[in-house]
């Protein structure tokens, strides 16, 4: 699946107003950056457009900003990161209306190859409702062209991600998709529409609500089709096992038994854990010391909670991916974020750095899992989208991608 939209490869930028929609939601502790992943991954589409003499108008959503503005969730650590990166002062406009004079006076004194990076998109409140419009007009009369680089908003039909699009291509700007975008497509794309066989997806996570249409399209893609996570309890309900405390999607027993009929039909493989880590509950803090056990998937006691693969699924999931040529993985085993409750994630990456099998991990949790247990390098492609990777492996149309001026 090629993504036939015009990239940065097609634009004469020389002289020209660019704006880019990047992906800066990276995670902050005490105004420090603890993970720079996307600002990295953004940086070819930027020298890209900077090399051949663009003024680039950098803009990002940070965070979920509920309760307005606030200088927590402001983008002021990711122009100094982002100047340190391309060895060039990226000046911040820290206007909270992100558009406002600041923003525009800053434009007006740009040169080629100057960049700048707008106040946080979300200071404007909504951006996918009707002040949206407003917010895209704004946007779109900072610049010339455009180009959306965000792929982990991709799935949003966001003022900064679709809205502004309208406006530029009304004045005869281009709207074009960023080196990032491109490769997430094509290694997404490729994966899903055209594998390299056997094909196998690996889903875990928390509930199976999130991942519904997922399960269902992978099912008719690939070979082999491994659950782990909280999710797997609700699979394992629903062939009659006892559970205890794990987590449970109740609503879900009739999916998760029509998803297990269905691949049957089909003769594809479906795998669930066989053996289970258990213990008296979550543990709080997340990462505190605990107490566990491992018992057969059948055998859980009514009054403990699941919440790993084990180690004999361990070794079945390692064994299963051993054969594979593509590899799609999306969610973690287990609570990761606990040392002792991370061996099942641990166990799956592990497997995935050691096969020569193309590896996608889809973004979210099994990417910042990859990033913590040291195996991102060994991974042919995470992707930086969470939500949007989810989006695209259930078969849907992801707004910023559709909003790309076709070559």
């Amino acid at each position: 699946m090629s993504l036939n939209k015009k990239s940065v490869d097609d634009m004469n930028v020389k002289g020209r107003r660019v704006l880019v929609r990047c992906d800066f939601n990276v995670p902050l502790k005490e105004g420090k950056i603890t993970d720079e992943t996307r600002i990295v991954a953004a940086l070819p589409t930027i020298q890209k457009l900077v090399k051949d003499g663009g003024k680039v108008i950098l803009c990002s959503h940070l965070g979920k900003v509920k309760n307005g503005p606030n200088e927590g969730e402001s983008l002021a650590p990711v122009a100094e990161r982002l100047s340190e990166k391309l060895g060039k002062d990226v000046p911040f406009i820290s206007d909270y209306n992100v558009t406002g004079e600041a923003a525009t006076k800053a434009v007006e004194a740009m040169q080629d190859g100057d960049v700048i990076l707008l106040q946080n998109t979300r200071f404007r409140g909504a951006e996918e409702t009707k002040n949206g419009e407003d917010f895209s007009k704004e946007l779109a009369a900072l610049a010339d062209d455009y180009v959306c680089d965000a792929f982990g908003s991709s799935h949003r039909a966001h003022a900064s991600v679709e809205g502004v699009t309208k406006f530029i291509r009304e004045k005869g700007g281009t709207c074009a998709v960023g080196y990032l975008m491109q490769k997430e497509i094509d290694f997404l794309g490729n994966a899903v529409e055209n594998p390299v066989r056997p094909f196998v997806a690996i889903l875990g996570g928390a509930k199976v609500a999130d991942k519904l249409n997922v399960i269902n399209n992978l099912l008719e893609k690939c070979d082999t089709l491994i659950i782990g996570g909280g999710m797997a309890y609700t699979f394992l309900k629903a062939q009659g096992m006892e559970i205890g405390k794990s987590l449970v999607d109740d609503e879900k027993l009739d999916y998760c038994r029509d998803m297990m009929k269905k691949a049957e039909e089909k003769g594809k493989k479906l795998l669930l854990p066989v053996d289970t880590t258990i213990a008296s509950g979550f543990p709080d803090p997340i990462d505190g010391p605990i107490e566990v056990s491992f018992v057969d998937a059948d055998k859980i006691p009514a009054d403990m909670e699941g919440l790993d693969i084990g180690p004999k699924t361990q070794e079945m999931y390692a064994e299963a991916v051993k054969s594979a040529k593509t590899v799609v993985w999306n969610g973690p085993m287990g609570v990761f974020e606990n040392p002792t409750l991370a061996k099942g994630t641990i166990a799956v990456a592990k497997a995935l750095a050691e096969t020569d099998a193309t590896t996608i991990i889809g973004g979210g949790d099994s990417a910042a899992a990859c990033n913590q247990l040291g195996f991102a390098d060994k991974m042919s492609h995470i992707s930086t989208g969470g939500g949007a990777s989810l989006e695209f492996l259930e078969g849907k149309t992801l707004p910023g991608v559709a909003a790309a001026d076709d070559k």
